[in-house]
């Protein structure tokens, strides 16, 4: 039965995601016998990256054409997905006996005689601790293919109807590929480990080693950049990546080596506000390539690489205009250029700059951690937390109108930034371990002073069911100033 599902929100696109996974797990336990050595990884090309840990090679073609045509009998039966009402004592026994200690470790602390939801495919148990849809025939739109040493789960997204066309994110792989390395050998790999570490009171063993981590690759990073002789340093990112501390971080870093670099952000190359370009919904559209003066910029990066004397503008968001005359500089020798900006890794914005001179770095906060071995929390979930409570600290906003805004958000990153990743010379994982532990104590509240009369009520439930797994960190004192966390949770108190 194809109900012809169409997925309008983010809302709709999370339930259709969760219930393809759902019957993906049931397919592929049915096909590999048990799905105890199947993970689900991080979104990855317009998809999601799974693997069978049994086979480190990755499954043959043969096998995954299989799981492929196991899920598409499981969706052409419209098997209804029922929500079961289990209580912890029993939910841990259980998921102890199939060998998910994760899963038991979870919920284990919490009182057994509490209700937990699990749901119910068929005989096929598990646990996604969000909405899915109310049957298998729902899902008419999924691509199942082979990628590096697992598999790729790809479906429609609410800016996609159909499946999003293929792009090979490798370089984002590669970065997961290494924070996933780095969690294990910190001996850290699914939530419930975070959880008994703060529980242990070793929350500031955890927020140490996540600092020393980001250190360790920032100092990697700017020996790369001044040992290929690189002029410009280019840094993009989506929404709350922590793009503007670690802009910072590495133009210390930089300085070390071959002194202080000029920093620049192409949001002081704003066109004027009366000249900003129009988007489809009739308001100014300020995250589009157009809405930046691209002739003064690339002027300016011209003449500073030849040495000349240049009149750096500063925006005036009051204004609503450009101002000069505070920052005329001009370029010692060899002096690097740090610019960080939402369409840095656009190649038309330094077109005119030969790219054996520019070095390109794209910031995400790659979550580290997996909830399970069959849920993780995603990357625009942790961006979500991060903005909510930058927003609520910075810039008196509350969280209602955070998430009403993200929407559009996600929409303008899709477009501008997400395509580029792939072009940077490496990417950056600005995520913390332990980040989201911190910022529930700071975003709950925001949350659950929501109404129940809002739109944005049933997303702040969502979240806060997420969050409810989480042991929360009371004390930041041991989060450095120098921290990109700092930028969302504000500086320690003196």
């Amino acid at each position: 039965m194809d109900y012809g599902f169409e997925i309008r929100s983010i809302a709709d696109e999370r339930a259709y995601h969760n219930t393809a996974i759902l019957i993906y797990l049931k397919a592929a336990s049915e096909i590999l016998g048990g799905d105890a050595n199947i993970s689900i990884g991080n979104s990855l090309n317009q998809g999601y990256f799974t693997y069978y840990s049994a086979e480190k090679s990755g499954l043959s073609t043969t096998v995954i054409n299989k799981i492929r045509d196991r899920m598409q009998r499981i969706i052409d039966k419209d098997i209804e997905i029922i929500c079961e009402q289990d209580t912890v004592r029993h939910a841990t026994a259980k998921w102890k006996s199939l060998g998910y200690y994760e899963k038991s470790g979870l919920i284990e602390t919490r009182d057994p005689d509490e209700i937990v939801e699990i749901l119910n495919l068929d005989g096929y148990r598990n646990c996604l601790y969000t909405k899915v849809l109310p049957s298998t025939g729902y899902i008419d739109r999924f691509e199942l293919r082979s990628y590096r040493t697992g598999m790729l789960l790809r479906l429609p997204t609410a800016l996609s109807p159909s499946v999003p066309e293929y792009r090979d994110d490798n370089k984002l792989y590669d970065a997961f590929a290494e924070s996933k390395k780095m969690s294990k050998n910190n001996g850290v790999k699914y939530l419930a480990d975070v959880n008994r570490l703060i529980l242990e009171g070793r929350a500031d063993d955890l927020i140490r080693a996540s600092e020393w981590n980001h250190n360790k690759v920032l100092s990697g990073i700017a020996d790369r950049i001044v040992k290929e002789d690189k002029r410009i340093v280019l840094i993009a990112g989506p929404s709350s990546s922590g793009k503007t501390t670690t802009a910072k971080r590495l133009c210390a870093a930089i300085a070390e080596r071959t002194g202080e670099p000029l920093y620049l952000g192409t949001d002081d190359y704003f066109v004027e506000r009366d000249q900003s370009p129009i988007g489809p919904d009739g308001k100014p559209d300020y995250e589009g390539l157009d809405c930046l003066d691209m002739d003064l910029f690339n002027r300016n990066m011209e003449d500073l690489l030849d040495g000349k004397e240049v009149d750096i503008p500063t925006f005036d968001f009051i204004e609503g205009r450009k101002l000069f005359g505070s920052r005329v500089t001009k370029l010692r020798e060899g002096q690097i250029i740090v610019i960080e900006g939402i369409h840095s890794l656009n190649n038309i914005l330094t077109e005119h700059i030969p790219a054996a001179q520019k070095f390109k770095i794209y910031i995400s906060p790659l979550t580290l951690l997996s909830i399970d071995r069959h849920n993780r929390l995603s990357t625009t979930d942790a961006r979500l937390l991060r903005r909510m409570v930058r927003d609520n600290q910075f810039r008196n906003a509350d969280a209602e109108k955070t998430l009403d805004t993200w929407p559009k958000v996600r929409a303008g990153e899709s477009v501008n930034i997400f395509p580029y990743s792939s072009s940077a010379d490496v990417v950056f994982n600005s995520s913390t371990v332990y980040e989201t532990n911190l910022l529930k104590t700071y975003a709950e509240p925001l949350l659950l002073a929501i109404d129940e009369s809002s739109p944005q009520y049933i997303e702040a439930q969502r979240i806060l069911g997420v969050m409810k797994y989480f042991v929360g960190i009371e004390s930041s004192d041991a989060v450095p100033d120098e921290s990109l966390i700092r930028e969302f949770i504000g500086k320690r108190q003196k």
